[in-house]
């Protein structure tokens, strides 16, 4: 994908509804197999709602970035600033337009942000552990998996319906200084 025309701004609350399908095109139902961040086959149900979405933009340390092409919203991702480092979350990227670089140029530009704007030290996130091919690309960008892992949150449908027993979210780190 072309990123030369990559336009970054933050999120407002008239963006919800669309980041939200964003977010869930990216990695649940049939739609996210266009890609290859689905998790389809590791959870049902939804990826996240408008209310988590909503939070994530009004968060008084935080923001939701987004990248628009064309006009377009091609891809988003949360980020807080926490006590000297930042933390990565809700990364989506179009499944059409995933493979072309785009994600690269989204971490990047959260990257910077956190690194410039916030002064954050390292940049902290956690991916479900059994993501392997996900790991692998954060890996390849600088970040360090830990070992330190939380429970995934069974039961609450809010974050999607497990197809497996084994979820846990391990924590990934970069320094950014």
């Amino acid at each position: 994908m072309d990123t030369v025309n990559l336009i970054f701004r933050t999120a407002t609350a008239a963006d919800v509804p669309d980041l939200v399908t964003l977010i869930q095109s990216a990695y649940r139902g049939d739609s996210s197999r266009a890609g290859w961040t689905t998790e389809a086959d590791l959870l049902g149900g939804q990826r996240t709602d408008a209310e988590a979405v909503a939070a994530a933009v009004d968060h008084a340390a935080g923001l939701m970035l987004v990248a628009e092409k064309d006009g377009a919203l091609a891809a988003c991702c949360q980020l807080e600033n926490r006590d000297g480092h930042a933390y990565f979350g809700m990364f989506a990227v179009s499944p059409g337009r995933q493979g072309g670089g785009l994600g690269r140029q989204v971490l990047a530009e959260a990257e910077r942000l956190a690194r410039d704007e916030w002064a954050a030290s390292e940049m902290h996130m956690t991916v479900i552990s059994v993501r392997d091919d996900l790991i692998a690309w954060y890996v390849r960008r600088g970040y360090t998996r830990t070992g330190r892992t939380t429970p995934f949150p069974y039961g609450d449908e809010r974050f999607g319906l497990p197809k497996r027993d084994d979820l846990k979210f391990e924590l990934l780190l970069k320094p950014l200084t």
